[in-house]
């Protein structure tokens, strides 16, 4: 994962502990690359989720991302949606990054709405206003996908579906 070799999300915690100054140093939540975490892919020993973890169980999933999320969210200023399928893609000078998929992809491991709650509410459900902008992470598809416009209506859609569930007006 390429947050600058923290390939581990408590070591991401203890870094940004140490720096102690949230208004200078934050992190930046990306849904794919932050899905790695749950599955300890650069880092086994601090995985939340096991290593033959059944993405059909939503519970753990929804218990795993509370986890990662109650530890990450207040260090969080910035996020990004995106859909993951649970692989890893590798190109350049990004060895191992999160194969960010199209919010429809079959194989996504994600549900995009919900999921984007666990970074954008507290752990009582509220709203946190914290993010005052979201963005589309995943843009690394050939251009024969990004000229589509099947492609920016699916984009739009999930965004638009984060920001009816968890969004608010001033």
């Amino acid at each position: 994962i390429c947050w600058g070799g923290m390939h581990s999300w408590k070591h991401m915690v203890d870094l940004l502990e140490r720096v102690g100054h949230p208004e200078r140093l934050g992190f930046q939540a990306d849904m794919a690359h932050t899905l790695l975490y749950l599955m300890g892919y650069n880092a086994p020993e601090d995985a939340i989720l096991p290593p033959d973890f059944d993405w059909s169980d939503t519970a753990a999933k929804q218990t795993a991302l509370k986890k990662l999320t109650h530890a990450l969210r207040p260090w969080t200023i910035d996020f990004h949606v995106a859909q993951n399928d649970g692989t890893v893609h590798g190109t350049g000078s990004h060895d191992k990054t999160g194969r960010h998929c199209l919010p429809d992809a079959p194989g996504g491991k994600l549900d995009i709405a919900t999921d984007a709650g666990f970074w954008l509410r507290d752990e009582h459900g509220d709203v946190l206003k914290t993010i005052r902008h979201i963005c589309w992470d995943g843009c690394m598809f050939p251009n024969s996908v990004m000229h589509k416009s099947e492609t920016w209506n699916s984009i739009l859609g999930a965004m638009l579906s984060v920001q009816d569930a968890h969004g608010w007006s001033e």
